[in-house]
């Protein structure tokens, strides 16, 4: 075994140990086949008021420009599937990811410890964590990594596993063996296309961000238009829809990740307790959640948009 892949062997079984669902590692290196298909996703305006989408073009194609001397990207999968859902079938939904606390924080800590075994495992090397807030082009490291392969919802998608899972990555000055993508297995299947209830999977693979119920009741700031009114299949933040109805998260399997428990009050409001939260309650059981974002005031306003 080389050394390369000595390491990349060390790193992989850290990552396990650290409650990682799986690790692949990539090239770091120009997403040739990405450029132009972020250009073109942006040039349509498929990214709605995501104007950061725009930042930082290169960046987000190109590694070596985030880390000085980038060699690998060590992307890795953290699953947040969950073991139960919301009781009351009639209640507003929350996306499962937002269950527990905000992955943000949960997962920066867990690279960081990743970071500092290499650090005393293989000496100085410099590198940085990403999880979902900086220019890094997530899915498509991960893909390049192996570790599963973009479905027709856009998503990651594992056999086995099914797409309920986070996707972070270290990048890297240390060269290490790499992996090689895996082949597509989404077939004839348009179960995410059919199910979308905003029809945002414009074609196989792509997604119109700006018809997605998660960008309306997430990142859309202003008040939400009236012309999809009807359309939001009682979510109120996020949505699981194209995820739920793919065949492959048959396979889901429940996380063992106590950070991602969700507070038993989010689980048991039901429909009344939703529509009449106090921005009280909206602290307490959203205290380190990733719902915050939207703020008491979004919530509200998503709310009262399923009510109307």
């Amino acid at each position: 075994m080389t050394p390369k892949e000595q390491y990349a062997q060390w790193i992989k079984e850290e990552a396990k140990r650290l409650g990682f669902l799986s690790c692949g590692i990539s090239k770091a290196g120009f997403l040739e086949e990405e450029a132009p298909r972020l250009e073109n996703w942006l040039n349509q305006q498929m990214n709605g008021q995501m104007s950061y989408m725009e930042n930082h073009f290169d960046k987000r194609l190109d590694p070596t420009k985030l880390v000085d001397g980038a060699k690998s990207v060590i992307s890795v999968l953290l699953n947040y599937y969950p073991s139960a859902t919301q009781e009351d079938a009639t209640a507003p939904k929350i996306s499962k990811y937002a269950y527990g606390q905000d992955y943000h924080h949960v997962i920066k800590g867990k690279l960081r410890q990743l970071q500092e075994f290499i650090t005393e495992q293989i000496g100085e090397v410099q590198g940085r964590a990403f999880v979902d807030s900086a220019p890094v082009l997530d899915k498509a490291w991960a893909a390049k990594s192996g570790l599963g392969w973009i479905g027709k919802n856009s998503n990651l998608l594992t056999q086995k596993v099914g797409s309920f899972y986070f996707i972070a990555e270290l990048i890297v000055d240390l060269e290490l063996a790499y992996d090689t993508p895996v082949t597509d297995h989404c077939g004839s299947c348009t179960a995410c296309i059919d199910a979308c209830p905003t029809q945002a999977i414009v074609a196989p693979y792509v997604v119109d961000g700006s018809k997605c119920i998660s960008y309306f009741t997430i990142e859309l700031k202003e008040e939400i238009p009236t012309a999809v009114k009807g359309q939001f299949d009682n979510w109120m933040f996020g949505c699981d829809v194209c995820q739920d109805v793919c065949p492959w998260n048959r396979f889901s399997k429940s996380h063992n990740e106590p950070l991602f428990d969700p507070n038993p009050e989010l689980l048991s409001m039901t429909k009344q307790e939703w529509e009449e939260i106090t921005q009280e309650v909206f602290s307490k059981v959203f205290r380190k959640s990733a719902v915050k974002r939207t703020k008491f005031s979004g919530l509200q306003r998503n709310i009262r948009f399923l009510e109307e």
